[in-house]
């Protein structure tokens, strides 16, 4: 009589294999040291790059990715998430690990095709939950996150006026403040001004998140 084989238990499962991609080495370290402690969680690669978080990612194909935003110079969090999702066919997931929790961020991360978005002031738990979601295709977010697009979803598109969304569509292509004004018409100082208006009404502090939100909401023709 054949045998059935034995059930595996919750601990001998696979360990979730992590890259972890901050551009600071305590902060690493200190990650490392707590994702040591979590049962399940294996760190086996660590990158302090956008670049070389990609390129980890293809050497070592793990399981998740424990991705900063802001990376210094090179690829930011972002694009490095978009070229990870991409050239992995969705396989590797991307975690996001931040302390940036603005709608064009989180937008602009999940659009690139992370998995999930954390902030760092998540309690341990908290993290190694969201790092076996992720690793399970899982959507994770943390619950300020989580708020943050319910009340996007919710809330009804920006009122901007034609001359904002004349000066969002040249910012989308790219021009500085003077080619604007030029391309407008307009002095510098008043598209400044715009450019303030605009940044309010879309809830962001910098152009390309303004450029982002602007995409998202369909704001731009």
């Amino acid at each position: 009589m054949t045998r059935p084989d034995p059930v595996k238990l919750p601990e001998e499962a696979a360990s979730v294999r992590i890259v972890l991609c901050d551009d600071h080495a305590v902060v690493r370290a200190g990650l490392r040291a707590l994702l040591d402690s979590a049962p399940g969680i294996e760190v086996v690669g660590e990158a302090d790059s956008g670049a070389e978080a990609v390129a980890l990612a293809m050497k070592l194909t793990p399981d998740v990715v424990l991705m900063d935003l802001q990376l210094g110079v090179g690829l930011d969090g972002v694009e490095a998430t978009r070229r990870i999702t991409a050239a992995s066919g969705g396989s590797v997931h991307v975690l996001v690990l931040t302390t940036y929790d603005t709608d064009a961020d989180i937008t602009r991360a999940i659009e690139a095709g992370a998995t999930g978005y954390l902030l760092k002031a998540e309690r341990p738990d908290e993290l190694f939950t969201a790092i076996h979601s992720a690793a399970a295709g899982r959507t994770a977010l943390s619950a300020p996150v989580a708020h943050r697009v319910m009340a996007r979803m919710r809330s009804p598109r920006p009122a901007l006026t034609d001359r904002e969304r004349d000066i969002l569509g040249q910012l989308a292509r790219g021009l500085t403040n003077r080619d604007i004004a030029k391309a407008l018409y307009l002095s510098e100082a008043t598209v400044k001004t715009h450019l303030g208006r605009i940044y309010g009404k879309l809830d962001v502090d910098t152009r390309a998140g303004a450029v982002a939100v602007a995409k998202e909401q369909r704001l731009l023709p």
